[in-house]
């Protein structure tokens, strides 16, 4: 059986959570990280010298680091649907993980702790209202890029959609679109 160990409230464990979903897949759910130390223990530490979540175990194979977990899944279960065999075709869906870690996320957790995670009198709206506009820019490139096909990798859904819908479904849970000024 897949062992997933992380918050289901932390954004990276909720990729893995997703994907779990859609591919039906049964798994042991560990809550654990936060401000805990459960992170810090012999045991977990075996798992990930990190000290980070999400971590999955499937069949002995231990994978951290979200995104290498959703290739892993979908290479593995999804028969084709979310990881498909041609390498270019994989290609199209793998660009858009690698960018949201690279671009979107980096910028949309300098808006989440800023705001949500920084208290009122700490808060500097200059450097968030900058990773507002960071965010909506990117959001304006995946829309102008959705404008053109139903799904980031093409006419089907891919592991490549998971990261950047999971960052969307946060950031406007958020409800910070209207009280932080886009210009």
């Amino acid at each position: 059986m897949i062992e997933l160990w992380g918050r289901k409230n932390a954004y990276n464990v909720q990729k893995v959570l997703w994907i779990l979903g859609e591919l039906a897949l049964d798994y042991r759910h560990y809550d654990l990280g936060s401000d805990t130390g459960d992170l810090e223990t012999p045991d977990f530490l075996a798992l990930n010298p990190h000290a980070r979540i999400p971590v999955m175990r499937d069949a002995g194979a231990v994978v951290w680091e979200s995104n290498t977990i959703l290739r892993y899944l979908a290479a593995r279960y999804s028969g084709g649907d979310l990881w498909r065999q041609d390498p270019f075709e994989r290609s199209l869906a793998e660009r858009w993980m690698d960018w949201e870690l690279s671009k979107l996320q980096p910028d949309f957790i300098e808006l989440f702790w800023g705001f949500f995670r920084t208290p009122d009198a700490s808060r500097n709206m200059a450097q968030i209202e900058a990773a507002a506009r960071r965010c909506a820019q990117h959001f304006e490139l995946l829309d102008a890029h959705l404008q053109r096909q139903p799904y980031l990798a093409g006419d089907y859904f891919s592991v490549g959609d998971i990261p950047c819908a999971v960052c969307l479904y946060r950031y406007f849970e958020m409800g910070l679109v209207h009280t932080v000024t886009r210009s």
